[in-house]
């Protein structure tokens, strides 16, 4: 791709491993400047480390999200050698992490963004905002206040040159993904092997036009193109990267 990147400043929240690392790593290819984020001090400066290595520009930025404070010092952390035009929130396993956390560096962020007249916040979300599962309903709400969030937010940036955007992934075959399935495949019948069980496990949890899972590459080329001089007129969208999953035409 060529998205244009050039001179931005990319903080990705939650990018010291799966969907965030993928997304900080294409963005940087892309000729981003990018802050890793994450509470492993040893993850995060690896990532960060291994980017450089790459030919890329990243910094770090360590803090807990789920706190005022650890919020403040993450945007001062990441805003130290320049503002931040790109704002990629990623989800975790709380309320307060999966929704607040992305309001906090949007109040931290989002303003001067308004004020240079460009910027992009990209939220990642899920299918399970608009087909809840029959468990875990705490979580499935957290999905949707995160769509209702991004939607909100630009309408709310109107005229400002700055977009909020969702990219709502389905299941994505990360190293915590794979342990799951490998761990529950046996007792299920799904086989013994991951050759046996991956294809068992798609149809039985995931069954979706494709036939697999996702990779995290996936997710990043999407939050990388809504991050591009090309996604200009894309506003309070959801794009959907699952595979056909989500069964609906809108």
């Amino acid at each position: 791709m060529n998205l244009d990147l050039l001179g931005k400043r990319a903080l990705v929240t939650g990018s010291s491993a799966g969907l965030g690392e993928a997304t900080a790593r294409l963005l940087a290819a892309e000729g981003a400047a990018v802050v890793v984020h994450g509470r492993d001090k040893d993850r995060v400066e690896a990532v960060a480390a291994s980017i450089r290595a790459a030919g890329g520009t990243a910094g770090t930025a360590l803090g807990d999200l789920a706190t005022d404070e650890g919020a403040a010092d993450v945007a001062r952390a990441a805003t130290a050698d320049g503002p931040v035009d790109i704002l990629v929130t990623e989800w975790n396993d709380t309320y307060n992490v999966n929704v607040v956390s992305g309001v906090r560096m949007i109040q931290h962020l989002v303003p001067a963004m308004r004020e240079r007249g460009w910027g992009r916040v990209v939220t990642i979300g899920g299918g399970l905002a608009s087909q809840p599962m029959n468990t875990h309903p705490q979580y499935n709400a957290t999905l949707a206040a995160r769509h209702n969030l991004a939607v909100s937010l630009a309408r709310d940036l109107k005229g400002t040159g700055v977009t909020s955007n969702v990219v709502s992934p389905g299941a994505i075959l990360v190293e915590a993904t794979k342990e799951l399935v490998t761990q529950i495949g046996p007792d299920r019948g799904w086989g013994r092997t991951w050759d046996e069980i991956l294809p068992n496990a798609v149809e039985a949890l995931i069954p979706n036009d494709q036939g697999r899972f996702g990779e995290p590459d996936e997710i990043a080329a999407a939050v990388a193109y809504l991050c591009g001089a090309y996604a200009q007129y894309i506003s309070g969208a959801t794009i959907r990267v699952d595979g056909g999953l989500i069964r609906s035409a809108f």
